[in-house]
């Protein structure tokens, strides 16, 4: 294989420490991809991973999943892109010949991977992927909006799962960009009453212009089962979305919808093994379901982002050597942040 590019790319390598390595870029195969990144933003689980706690990813690896960029170099078999497109990438791996591949349920795969725990991530210069996997970024997207397209895609896959309905009540805990996008798109299927809570007043207001018809702000002394009985009028809420990853927001999520009620989880728990009253689902015939990833989300997601203006939801930009002060900036709660953007 012929040597194309060099690339420099950025990593974790202990907790609260980055550094950058280099290697080079080969000449990709023939359904592969070379993407000269653009833009690249930072994931909640970027910081799980920065801080040593993903439960799923030791250290060192290289992060980065949420990207746009241009297509740098094509396989020879690859027929629906060339060099110079505009693109955005789903960063998943599955392998192709398991049962729920070949039902085309690629998301439930029995070896799915992402290609930052496949040590291939998007805070870099270059990343090589699978053309099944990339997507045009339309003209409407800047490229920092495109780098979005993922988050929104697991928002859309998490909405999707819960089938949230018209005119339905909706609990969304955490306003981080998840939460926020989830908080948009149950508006855009016409939920009711949306109500949004975190502990940040800016990160709130921002929730109400995604469509938060109530916020909630326990660090102000707003109550959330409180507030969730005056939304319903007592009944609790019909679905709620757990976009934080602890074991009080967890049972929160449960806690605050109807009987029947369903509860989505998204967040990633650094201490996964949670303590709950399990009485709660037989008497209240509870049901909770997690999220993760997408399953053919990502065309929906670009269609939704005619309707959602992403480039909203970011709040710093960051050239990618500063990798170091835009993770730490993440972790500033006086920051305020929601998506940060760094350039290569």
């Amino acid at each position: 294989m012929k040597e194309l590019f060099k690339n420099r790319l950025g990593r974790v390598v202990s907790p609260k420490t980055v550094d950058f390595i280099e290697r080079p870029v080969m000449e990709p195969a023939d359904d592969e991809v070379v993407v000269k990144i653009v833009a690249s933003a930072i994931c909640g689980s970027d910081m799980h991973i920065f801080s040593g706690r993903h439960p799923s990813v030791p250290l060192p690896v290289i992060i980065g999943h949420e990207f746009s960029g241009d297509v740098a170099a094509i396989g020879k078999g690859v027929r629906r892109v060339e060099p110079g497109d505009r693109i955005t990438v789903e960063p998943c791996i599955v392998c192709g010949k398991c049962d729920a591949c070949l039902r085309g349920h690629y998301g439930y795969c029995e070896h799915i991977g992402f290609t930052y725990r496949n040590g291939d991530g998007a805070m870099a210069n270059y990343i090589t992927v699978k053309e099944a996997r990339v997507y045009p970024l339309p003209a409407h997207l800047s490229y920092q909006a495109g780098a979005l397209i993922e988050p929104l895609s697991v928002a859309t896959h998490a909405v999707r799962r819960a089938d949230v309905g018209l005119g339905e009540k909706v609990l969304v805990i955490g306003a981080g960009a998840i939460g926020i996008l989830v908080t948009a798109l149950c508006r855009l299927r016409e939920a009711g009453d949306i109500a949004l809570c975190d502990h940040s007043a800016a990160r709130l207001a921002m929730a109400r212009e995604f469509g938060a018809s109530r916020t909630i702000n326990p660090r102000e002394g707003d109550d959330l089962e409180k507030a969730a009985r005056e939304i319903s009028s007592g009944a609790g809420m019909d679905k709620s979305f757990e976009c934080v990853g602890r074991e009080s927001t967890f049972i929160q999520a449960m806690t605050s919808f109807r009987r029947n009620g369903l509860a989505t989880i998204i967040g990633i728990f650094e201490e996964p093994n949670i303590r709950i009253d399990a009485m709660r689902f037989i008497n209240y015939e509870i049901r909770v379901q997690g999220s993760q990833g997408y399953c053919w989300d990502f065309p929906i997601a670009l269609k939704m982002s005619e309707r959602i203006d992403l480039e909203k939801l970011i709040t710093h930009e960051f050239p990618l050597d500063d990798l170091q002060k835009a993770l730490e900036t993440c972790l500033d709660p006086r920051e305020e942040s929601i998506k940060l953007v760094l350039r290569p």
